[in-house]
């Protein structure tokens, strides 16, 4: 592994500080340009939000979890350098820094998502199996979380030909535990990917998390089996958040792991049988016809230059604020303020742990 640099390091201690979430270390990145002048201003942020003092990654900690990921064979991809996914970095969430373990070249072809019910059938796990080993035949990458079920068999149909691996936890945990060895034998073949710093257990608000980043790398999420409100839907809207293609494979209306997928197609998902289906939807995106992929070095592009806030302005966002989502377009339209403004008076108050960041651009109070 290269040896992380300064401004690297600093990245980290402000990726691991408290309440610095995805989105405000882009806009913390594009106002002060760098992460060492993003933490030296976190104080005086977190103070205007109304915090007492933001609890910030020390250097030791930082050195601590470089030095254990090293030692795991592991190494880190930050959003705006060579080689973060040039898909994930197009996305509002992407992860400022992923902790992977494999073959990166595995990053440079087109992927595809394929997910589905832990408690799967063995019919569908079959078809999985199958529609992964197509997949990868045809020179299609298959990205899933190495869960149970549809998730192993997505895995295991592909490991030949190149899988990826996303998992909740960090780089040197199994879960669950007997897929330990499918994902060192992931980690050798393909890739594994984790957002967590090692040694973190897989928490429940973790496999959101690590949906979002399964939809992002790929054009296209195909569900094969899933139960209504399944981690597997949450993927689906991900990427169709992310303005990607959603596919689902059809069942059996008299089994409850097809209703998921059948409610999908029911909105608008595109129905596929076969491999050939997937591949005939998502081809276009490897030809870079109609998509929105950017290279990596452009992720901070177009962000919003924050200004300081009056205590005037950080009022009216407030008051406006509470437990009930909404998004920040509306906060604009309602306090008159200019988007820069709002921003601000939103990342200070996340800064201290007041604000919560929901899907869609929507915040409320913690």
């Amino acid at each position: 592994m290269t040896a992380l640099g300064q401004e690297q390091i600093d990245k980290l201690r402000l990726i691991r500080s408290a309440n610095v979430g995805p989105v405000s270390y882009r806009q913390l990145i594009a106002r002060f340009g760098t992460a060492t002048k993003a933490l030296a201003a976190l104080p005086d942020l977190a103070l205007r939000g109304g915090a007492r003092a933001p609890q910030i990654a020390t250097l030791s900690d930082i050195s601590r979890e470089i030095g254990q990921t090293t030692a795991l064979g592991g190494q880190y991809l930050f959003l705006d350098e060579s080689p973060y996914p040039a898909l994930l970095a197009d996305t509002e969430s992407a992860p400022p820094a992923l902790i992977v373990r494999g073959d990166l070249s595995v990053l440079e072809r087109p992927a595809v998502a394929l997910v589905g019910a832990r408690n799967a059938s063995a019919a569908a796990i079959r078809f999985a199996r199958g529609l992964a080993y197509d997949l990868g035949r045809a020179g299609f990458v298959v990205v899933s979380g190495l869960a149970r079920g549809i998730d192993t068999a997505a895995h295991v149909g592909s490991i030949d030909s190149g899988t990826i691996g996303v998992i909740a936890s960090g780089i040197n945990i199994a879960f669950p535990p007997e897929n330990a060895a499918l994902q060192e034998e992931i980690a050798t073949r393909g890739l594994v990917i984790a957002e967590q710093p090692p040694g973190r257990e897989p928490l429940a608000r973790h496999f959101p998390s690590r949906n979002r980043i399964i939809a992002g790398l790929c054009a296209g999420t195909v569900v094969v089996e899933a139960a209504p409100k399944s981690g597997s839907l949450i993927t689906a809207r991900l990427a169709n958040e992310a303005g990607r293609e959603v596919m689902a494979v059809p069942g059996s209306p008299l089994d409850p792991r097809a209703q998921g997928c059948n409610l999908l197609i029911r909105e608008g998902a595109t129905l596929v049988q076969t491999a050939a289906d997937v591949i005939e939807l998502i081809a276009p995106w490897g030809r870079n016809e109609g998509t929105r992929v950017r290279a990596p070095s452009d992720a901070y592009r177009g962000a919003p230059p924050l200004i300081d806030a009056d205590d005037a302005s950080r009022k009216r966002v407030s008051d406006l604020l509470g437990p009930v989502p909404v998004p920040t377009d509306e906060l604009m339209r309602q306090t008159g303020l200019v988007p820069a403004i709002v921003q601000t008076v939103l990342l200070e108050l996340e800064l201290a742990g007041r604000l919560v960041r929901h899907a869609g651009g929507r915040v409320s109070l913690g």
